[in-house]
């Protein structure tokens, strides 16, 4: 089997890759030497573009303000985003795929502002106490008349610096559904509180805070989907998040064994490029082998995901993801740390490529879910429906 993209989603692959070339990776080394921080002109610069390529919203329907754009499209976008470190691929904003359960009132007054830039979403879901598990929520929203009460501690927002909104997923009635609910929570709500802005091993354009809710009141129309069904949509977002991760995970790789094999083209000792040892030869060989196979599989992915009608079926590209993900993501690991032993010296710059890689790529076995989790999810998958079902 070979990819065969039609000349729309070709053309959407050039459209993306330029952007990516002449506008965003440019910025890196910069962006990286000021320890993540973009210059807000310009973000605002680069979010303009996004929005006269269209390229926002690309993953909710255009029922609610968003592109619609298939799981292929939105496959072949992040992975040309990948290529960029620092996350500056992250200036095109995709609010959460979970947002298409909104009502018509939450549309209008969340989602199409979100897809349009005007607002930004963040999703509140890890706890100091509750991580890769997200069916037990520490953080509680307790019924008040008319009204929700949540209180509790969400770490890792990412974007919670940027956003002006969270969907936080809290514990309600265990009776009822999952036992846990999504709420679109203005940040500026009274008793919202950051408590916290670490500093992580990557700097990357956008925050990940800790929150604190503290009697957090809010409507009962914040509630996003139903009372109880607060972890299936977040199983949905995970499904999603898992494929582009991976898509992502490939694009720096792929970008990785490019610098790395210019390098070692042009890089001479002991009287001939290093390209022409064998040493080198194994290390990119290994690395080109592996990329392929997880493109292949991202891309088999995503189109299963585009075909997916049946509660089966997405069960199926549920476990699937999480392959994807576990592979794509310890693949790129390698592949970076393959390339910094081939820049060897400039290699551990922070004004390199691989660098900046190495260190960005490796919170890609953590969040959305660990290796470890990815690997539990699989296994159980395999137990219910062996091995045809989840490779063919």
């Amino acid at each position: 089997m070979d990819l065969q993209f039609t000349d729309a989603q070709l053309a959407l692959q050039q459209k993306v890759r330029r952007f990516v070339y002449d506008d965003l990776i440019p910025l890196e080394v910069e962006t990286e030497m000021a320890e993540g921080l973009l210059d807000a002109d310009v973000r605002e610069r680069l979010k303009r573009k996004v929005k006269d390529l269209s390229l926002n919203a690309i993953s909710l329907p255009q029922s609610v303000g968003g592109r619609g754009f298939s799981w292929i499209e939105q496959a072949i976008v992040n992975e040309e985003m990948g290529k960029a470190t620092n996350a500056l691929g992250w200036v095109m904003w995709d609010p959460a795929i979970v947002l298409a359960e909104a009502t018509p009132k939450q549309v209008e007054e969340y989602v199409r502002p979100s897809c349009e830039g005007i607002r930004n979403d963040c999703y509140a879901i890890t706890e100091p106490g509750a991580g890769s598990d997200s069916s037990l929520m520490e953080t509680t929203a307790s019924r008040d008349g008319d009204s929700w009460v949540l209180n509790g501690e969400k770490w890792h927002v990412t974007s919670g610096d940027l956003a002006d909104y969270a969907l936080v997923q809290a514990a309600t009635d265990p009776n009822i559904g999952d036992g846990n609910t999504l709420f679109l929570v203005d940040l500026d709500t009274p008793g919202m509180e950051v408590i916290d802005h670490p500093k992580y091993m990557h700097h990357l354009i956008a925050g990940h805070p800790r929150y604190r809710l503290n009697n957090v009141r809010v409507p009962n129309s914040a509630i996003l989907g139903k009372v109880g069904n607060g972890l299936e949509l977040s199983k949905e977002w995970f499904r999603h998040e898992r494929i582009l991760i991976a898509a992502r995970c490939v694009g720096a790789a792929q970008r990785l064994i490019d610098e790395a094999t210019e390098f070692a083209k042009g890089r001479v000792q002991f009287g001939q490029p290093i390209s022409e040892y064998q040493a080198i030869q194994f290390m990119l060989a290994d690395s080109l082998t592996a990329v392929w196979a997880a493109r292949m599989m991202m891309y088999a992915t995503a189109a299963a995901a585009d075909e997916a009608r049946t509660e089966e079926e997405i069960k199926r590209i549920h476990a699937k993801a999480s392959m994807v993900k576990l592979f794509a993501s310890e693949m790129a690991g390698r592949v970076a740390d393959r390339a910094v032993q081939i820049f060897g010296g400039r290699g551990y710059m922070r004004e390199n490529v691989a660098e900046r890689f190495f260190r960005e790529l490796r919170v890609e076995r953590i969040w959305e879910g660990t290796s470890e989790i990815q690997r539990i999810i699989i296994a159980y998958s395999l137990y219910k429906r062996g091995v045809e079902a989840l490779i063919y």
